[in-house]
C-alpha cells in the first residue's frame, strides 16, 4: 500500500496553518488585546527656559512655590488602545476584587512629576479617568521607578486614549530605559502596538511559509506531472529477454518506467528472439514475471505464448564504408545473399570481394529479412568458420558468416572490408564504421514504411506465458509500453506504436 500522497499533505498544511494562525491570533490570544504605544519620549533641555523663562519651575505636582527646582526632565506621550477583536469590559481586567487599577505604566530611572489624560476617542471614557477612579502617580523608591496607575477603563474595539507624563531623572545617566506597561487581561493580553506602516514580522513569516509550501508543491507536481496513475505501476521484479534489435528502445523504456514507478526491479537479457521464446516457454509456467520480445511473430512450437503487438520497426541494409555503394535494389540484395555476385565492382562499387554477414538461425531480425527482402528464400548456410576467420583468410570469392546479435552484426560489418549486413535502423544510424544503404531509392523512414514504399520492416512483439495477472509487474509494464509514456520512448527510437496504426492488432502499414 502506497504512502499518503505528498501533494495532498502539502495542500492540507497550506490550508491548516493559516486557519490555525487566525484562530490563535483572533480567538485565543488576540480576542481581547490591550495595546500600548510610546508615541513620544523626549528630554526637555534648559533651552526652553531661555525662550519661556519660568516654565520649568512651574512643572510641579502641586504647583506650590515650595517645590524644588526641576531639571533633567523628559516628556512622554503614550497611547493606550483596544486593538483586539472584541470589547474590553471592566470585568476583563484581572486582579483582586475591589481593585480599581487595571494598568501600570513604569518609567525606570525616572519619577513622575506631572501627568494628564488627553485625546479620548470616546468622551464617555472620561468618567473612568477622573481623580478618584484609581488614576494616579507614585514612585517605587527601592527600584527607582516612577509608576502611573490607570483605572479599569471599558473600551470598545478601536477605542484609545493618551497619557502625557512629565518625568524627572531619579537614577542613571544617558538615555532613559523605555517605559513598560503591565496589565492582565482575561482571555487576552497587553502588548506593545507596532506602527501601522510596513508589514509585521509575523505576517512576513506566514507569507514566507506559504510561499515555501506552494514552491514545494509545485516542484512535486512538476516532478510527477507525467507519472501514470497508481494502477499502471506495480512493485516487484520483471525479467525481459529476447530481441537484441529492440534492446536500445526497451532499455530506455525501462529507465522511463523506473522514474515513474518506484519499487520495480528489472533484469534485461537480449540474446535473440528465439532464445527468449525458448526460455519463456520453459520457465513461464511458473514465472509470470517474465516477458520475451521478438522481431516478428513467434514460430511453430510455442502454443502457450500469447503475443502483444508493440510497435512497427524499420530495418536497414548496412555495408562497410569501403564498398562505396549507396543504393541497392531488392533483387541485387537477393543476388548478393545467394552468392550470385562475388565483387562489388559488378554493382558499380569498389573492387572488393563480397562478404555476406547474416544473423544466426532463430533471430527475429533474420526472419524479417528473409520474409520481407529475400521473398522467403533461405540464404545458403555459412561454413563452420566464423567471421573472424573470413577477416583473417580474406578469400578471393564471396564469403558467408553469421553473428548472434545486433551488436556483433554492426561491429563485424565495420571491421570486414566488402561486408554487407542488416540491422534495426535506429541502431545502424548511430553505429560508427558502417553505412546504411537505401533500397530501391527509398530510405528506411517511418513515412515510407507506412506508405508501403519501403519493404524492410517488422512488428515488435511482447510474449507472455498465458495471461499475466492484471496487478503484476509484467501487466503494468505492458500497459506502459502500449498506452503510456512508453509509446513516446518507442517513437523516439524510430518505431511506430501499433496503437497509432489503423489496425493496432495486426500492426501493419498501409498498402
Amino acid at each position: 500500500m502506497g504512502g499518503f500522497p505528498i501533494e495532498i499533505v502539502l495542500a492540507l498544511i497550506g490550508i491548516a496553518v493559516p486557519i490555525m494562525a487566525f484562530v490563535w491570533e483572533f480567538v485565543f490570544v488576540g480576542r481581547r488585546r490591550l495595546g500600548y504605544r510610546v508615541q513620544m519620549d523626549t528630554p526637555v533641555t534648559g533651552e526652553i527656559e531661555s525662550v519661556f523663562p519660568g516654565v520649568l519651575p512651574q512643572l510641579r505636582p502641586d504647583g506650590g512655590a515650595a517645590a524644588p527646582d526641576l531639571h533633567d526632565l523628559s516628556v512622554v506621550l503614550m497611547r493606550i488602545e483596544n486593538n483586539g477583536a472584541t470589547t474590553i469590559d471592566i470585568a476583563d481586567y484581572a486582579g483582586p476584587e475591589g481593585e480599581r487599577v487595571g494598568v501600570h505604566i513604569s518609567f525606570p530611572h525616572r519619577r513622575v512629576i506631572g501627568m494628564a489624560v488627553t485625546e479620548l476617542s470616546d468622551p464617555g471614557m472620561g468618567d473612568c479617568l477622573r481623580p478618584g477612579t484609581g488614576i494616579g502617580a507614585r514612585e517605587d523608591a527601592a527600584r527607582r521607578v516612577g509608576i502611573i496607575d490607570l483605572p479599569k477603563v471599558p473600551m470598545n474595539r478601536g477605542d484609545h486614549y493618551k497619557i502625557l507624563a512629565i518625568l524627572q531623572r531619579s537614577a542613571g545617566a544617558g538615555d532613559y530605559p523605555p517605559p513598560t506597561v503591565q496589565s492582565r487581561i482575561r482571555g487576552g493580553r497587553a502588548v506593545e502596538s507596532r506602527s501601522s506602516t510596513g508589514i509585521s514580522p509575523r505576517l512576513l513569516a506566514l507569507i514566507g511559509f506559504l510561499v515555501v509550501v506552494i514552491a514545494v508543491q509545485f516542484a512535486v507536481d512538476l516532478g510527477t506531472a507525467d507519472a501514470p496513475p497508481a494502477a499502471d505501476c506495480a512493485r516487484g521484479s520483471l525479467t525481459v529477454v529476447g530481441s537484441s534489435a529492440f534492446e536500445p528502445a526497451l532499455r530506455d523504456a525501462v529507465a522511463a518506467y523506473r522514474k515513474r514507478c518506484s519499487g520495480a526491479d528489472f533484469t534485461l537479457e537480449f540474446d535473440g528472439s528465439e532464445r527468449g521464446l525458448t526460455r519463456l516457454d520453459k520457465e513461464g509456467r511458473d514465472n509470470s514475471a517474465l516477458l520475451a520480445i521478438t522481431d516478428g511473430p513467434k514460430g511453430e512450437g510455442y502454443p502457450k505464448l500469447l503475443p502483444r503487438a508493440l510497435a512497427l520497426s524499420q530495418f536497414a541494409m548496412v555495408t562497410h564504408p569501403g564498398v562505396n555503394v549507396k543504393d541497392l535494389s531488392v533483387q541485387q540484395v537477393r543476388d548478393l545473399y545467394a552468392g550470385r555476385i562475388d565483387n562489388w565492382r559488378v554493382l558499380g562499387g569498389a573492387d572488393l570481394p563480397v562478404r555476406v554477414v547474416q544473423r544466426a538461425l532463430g533471430s527475429g531480425t533474420r526472419e524479417a529479412f528473409r520474409s520481407r527482402v529475400l521473398g522467403g528464400e533461405q540464404p545458403p548456410a555459412p561454413p563452420a568458420t566464423g567471421c573472424r576467420a573470413v577477416l583473417a583468410t580474406n578469400p578471393p570469392g564471396p564469403a558467408f558468416c553469421e553473428v548472434p546479435v545486433t551488436r556483433d552484426m554492426l561491429e563485424t560489418v565495420a571491421e570486414l572490408p566488402g561486408a554487407i549486413g542488416y540491422s534495426e535502423y535506429a541502431d545502424a544510424a548511430q553505429a560508427s564504421g558502417v553505412r546504411t544503404v537505401t533500397l530501391g531509392g527509398r530510405a528506411p523512414t517511418r513515412e515510407d514504411v507506412l506508405a508501403g514504399r519501403y519493404p524492410f520492416w517488422a512488428v515488435e512483439y511482447a510474449y507472455s506465458y498465458g495471461e499475466v495477472p492484471a496487478d503484476s509487474p509484467a501487466a503494468a509494464f505492458l500497459r506502459f509500453l502500449t498506452d503510456g509514456v512508453g509509446k513516446d520512448v518507442l517513437r523516439a527510437h524510430g518505431n511506430t506504436p501499433c496503437s497509432e496504426l489503423p489496425d493496432p492488432t495486426g500492426c501493419t502499414p498501409g498498402r
